[in-house]
């Protein structure tokens, strides 16, 4: 049997009455709501797996461009602007399709009888624009005059593409008695093979066409020199 014990007074002890007392709030904690459960929110969900995939195919792109491969033409000895190209001085070579228009190496043949546009150094990677043909330098303001010089009058190896200084001598016929520099860089359009016992050779040069006058009269007296320009630019 359970007796209630009582108070000093004969009441029911303040422990009792605590207990069954309903429990009251006030100040902060009644004006405190409980918290409900976090709920997942399936946008921000979806989201997250688009950006995973979009990261994904993104990677995989870079990995399909690096690794297309294309060919293309590779320099390997310098040539100096308007010097022409030679097969031996180009090399194949595989790399990245960055969308730059390289030559292709199935082309090499055709451009290894071109003329350099510009110096090109090894390791230069051969685009279109950096090649000339010689009927590209013979434009409106330009003519191509025929000279015959004997020998003493042009370098011994002379060859097509290479860039010259025409100069006259001087000459009991035209008066002039210093030497003159007719054109600064000339290219050579065309050289025949020397000639045996002593004879001229013919060499087709590219001058500015008010020059071309003077320089075939002079060529006609025989008072013609070319100088070859091996650093011409």
């Amino acid at each position: 049997m359970w007796i209630r014990p009582t108070s000093a007074r004969g009441g029911q002890s303040s422990a009792a009455t605590s207990v069954e007392s309903p429990v009251t709030l006030s100040g902060l904690d009644a004006r405190r709501l409980p918290a409900s459960p976090r709920r997942r929110r399936p946008d921000l969900a979806a989201l997250a797996v688009l950006l995973i995939l979009g990261g994904a195919a993104a990677t995989l792109t870079l990995m399909l461009n690096g690794s297309a491969r294309v060919s293309a033409i590779r320099i390997t000895h310098q040539v100096a602007a308007g010097q022409p190209l030679s097969r031996a001085g180009m090399e194949e070579v595989q790399i990245a399709d960055t969308g730059i228009d390289y030559l292709p190496w199935s082309q090499h043949i055709s451009y290894a009888q071109r003329l350099a546009r510009v110096t090109l150094l090894p390791g230069t990677l051969l685009t279109r624009q950096m090649t000339a043909t010689a009927s590209e330098e013979l434009i409106p303001g330009k003519a191509r005059v025929g000279l015959a010089l004997k020998p003493g009058q042009s370098p011994a190896e002379l060859r097509r593409g290479q860039r010259v200084q025409v100069i006259s001598l001087p000459g009991q016929d035209t008066g002039d008695h210093n030497s003159i520099v007719l054109a600064k860089s000339a290219l050579v359009d065309a050289v025949s093979e020397p000639g045996t016992g002593g004879s001229s050779r013919l060499v087709n040069v590219i001058v500015d066409a008010d020059l071309s006058p003077r320089v075939a009269a002079y060529a006609s007296n025989g008072q013609i020199v070319l100088a070859y320009l091996p650093a011409a630019h």
